[in-house]
């Protein structure tokens, strides 16, 4: 799959109120595809570009729904296009990584336990 081949038609139903605003989700998107699971720091690379993506994400007029209208609606239609059943799998399961040094893989979650 084509790198802009799938960003296309995942924003395509995403209508920001400013073009700009298009195109900054657009870039987001390529770069955060290029590295699923970094930090946004890490994809974007440098400061100015970490800067925008924040900005980006902090902008009043962008909301949840501009964001996710797009990938809803290319779900939505390659549900509508597959012949038979499509499952829709949610699994909700906590994981504890339980390590002598948490520094080995981070620390994931902290948890505060009362007595």
């Amino acid at each position: 799959m084509e790198g802009e081949c799938w960003i296309d038609r995942e924003s395509s139903g995403c209508e920001f109120r400013d073009a700009r605003l298009g195109d900054r989700f657009r870039k987001l998107l390529t770069q955060i595809g290029s590295a699923v699971g970094q930090s946004i720091s890490l994809v974007c690379q440098d400061w100015a570009n970490t800067k925008a993506a924040y900005r980006f994400f902090s902008n009043d007029r962008v909301s949840e729904v501009d964001i996710l209208a797009g990938h809803f609606r290319s779900t939505r239609d390659r549900a509508a296009a597959t012949k038979g059943l499509v499952l829709v799998l949610h699994d909700t399961t906590e994981f504890s990584y339980q390590r002598e040094k948490s520094e080995a893989i981070g620390i994931t979650k902290s948890i505060t336990v009362d007595g």
